[in-house]
Parts: C-alpha cells; structure tokens; sequence
C-alpha cells in the first residue's frame, strides 16, 4: 500500500468520498464509476474475504495499523486525513475507523445464484437502505441461501446497507433481477418456478397460511417474497404465488418491520414446529 497525507478537503483524490449522504450523488458517481462504499474495519475485512478489491481507502493515522494488516501488499492508495477533512469530504463525522472505496464487482446470474439453493429471500421495491442491509443479515444469518433484488430495490451495496448488514452482503449470493414481472409465465417467478422453487408471498391476507403451518410442511425449495416499506407485495406478485403466508401478531400489531420479517420467516423455515 502507498500512504499519502492529505490535508486539503478539495484534493481530487478524495472525490470518491465526497458526498456520502447524498444519496442521489452517490447513485450517480458509485454505480457509474463501478464503486461502492466499504466503511469500518469489520465490514473492509468481510469484502476482502469476498475477494473484492480496494480502489483506496480513507484513514486517519491513529487506525494505520488496521489498515496495513487489513490490506498488506496490495497496490492500494491508502489516504491519511485528519478528522476535520474528513467530515469535510463524506457530510458525517468518520469514526469507524476507515472507508475504503471498492470496484464493485460484476452480479452474477439469476440462474447461478439460484444453483443448489433451497431457500432464497426476495426484495421487492424496498427502498430504505436500512431495511434492505438488515434483511441481508437476516439471510446470513438465518439461513438463506440466496437472495434476490428486484430492479427497484434499494442498492445492497450502498454505504448504509452495507453497514447495517455488517459486511454480510458479501457472504450471501444475490443479484439484482433483469425485470420483476410476476405474472403467469413471465418474468422471475417463472424463472423460480422453472427451476424448482415455490413461491411464498409474506403479507396480510385473510385467507393467509399462519407461518408455523407453513413452515411445518415447507416445500423443499422455497422462494419467499417481501413487499416495500409501505404498501407492502404488489399485486402481481400476490397474484404470482403459490401461498400468501402471514405472522401471527399479537397486541393489536398488524404486521412487523419488513426486515424483522424476513427474520422470522428465515428462523420458522430453519425451526419448523414437530410434527
């Protein structure tokens, strides 16, 4: 690696790290420039292991030594910024101990993700950048295969959902699908059904199969699809599914937040109730 002090918030070679928080900006220079955030040591470590490759990476000298024993020998800029630059540059205040700017690597196909995976998560139209990097957790860490995004989804490899995630993102096969349109024979749902998977909707319906009955009798490849924030599944997607299945709630609460959803729906199909 190559160290270079930087003291001046306006040098070009920050540009990449300019602008964090602005959620448009980053769309227009990451996803254009092939780039995406990595930000703390936890989550470069889990991109690394990815085989992901640095661009550069934004430090300040008291995490030096992370840095060097996270990135070695690679031919990577490292850049030594104070706090007051940094804030400058990113619009929030740096103290993870590091950012570093990756190549975002090429997603692969639907048809590779979905080889040998029994259970698979799939997003659609979730914009909240929190909501998706959780449910990317969830998946790791409950059990999912793979997940798939629809073309509306926010993108998993934005900073926040890369953080929330915690690095997860990497350990979870996915990929972004070509189109989303459920509806008979076209379309991903075709795509799962063709290669064997049952198609679980996750919404409120009053004929709905509670979760532990469905779990109980799970197919043995199953497809389980969450809505947006507000408005839930569309239609088409409804319409699309072999079963809609629901939670049982309690207390008057209709429904969960959509990542803690996909949680327990992970959690039931992993612990199905004894027959």
């Amino acid at each position: 690696m190559q160290i270079e002090q930087i003291e001046d918030a306006g040098d070009a070679r920050l540009a990449d790290y300019r602008g964090l928080t602005d959620v448009a900006l980053r769309r227009a220079t990451e996803e254009g420039a092939g780039l995406y955030m990595a930000e703390s040591a936890k989550v470069l470590s889990r991109a690394l292991v990815a085989g992901h490759r640095p661009r550069s990476v934004l430090t300040a000298r008291k995490w030096l030594d992370d840095v060097e024993r996270l990135v070695g020998e690679r031919d990577v800029p490292v850049y030594l910024v104070s706090d007051d630059v940094a804030a400058a540059v990113t619009g929030f205040a740096v103290h993870r101990g590091m950012l570093a700017a990756m190549h975002r690597p090429a997603l692969p196909a639907v048809a590779d993700v979905l080889a040998g995976a029994r259970t698979v998560l799939v997003l659609e139209d979730i914009v909240d950048h929190t909501n998706v990097g959780a449910a990317f957790r969830a998946a790791a860490g409950l059990g999912a295969d793979a997940v798939l995004v629809t073309p509306r989804c926010a993108d998993p490899l934005y900073r926040r959902s890369v953080r929330v995630s915690m690095g997860t993102v990497f350990q979870v096969p996915w990929t972004r699908l070509p189109e989303w349109a459920p509806r008979e024979g076209e379309g991903a749902s075709a795509q799962l059904r063709t290669a064997g998977f049952y198609l679980a909707a996750m919404a409120l319906a009053d004929d709905a199969t509670p979760l532990d009955a469905f779990a109980a009798r799970r197919p043995d490849r199953v497809a389980f699809a969450m809505g947006s924030e507000g408005d839930g599944l569309s239609r088409r997607a409804l319409a699309a599914a072999d079963t809609v299945v629901t939670i049982p709630m309690a207390g008057g609460v209709d429904s969960l937040n959509v990542a803690s959803a996909a949680a327990v729906a992970l959690w039931a199909l992993q612990h199905p109730p004894a027959a």
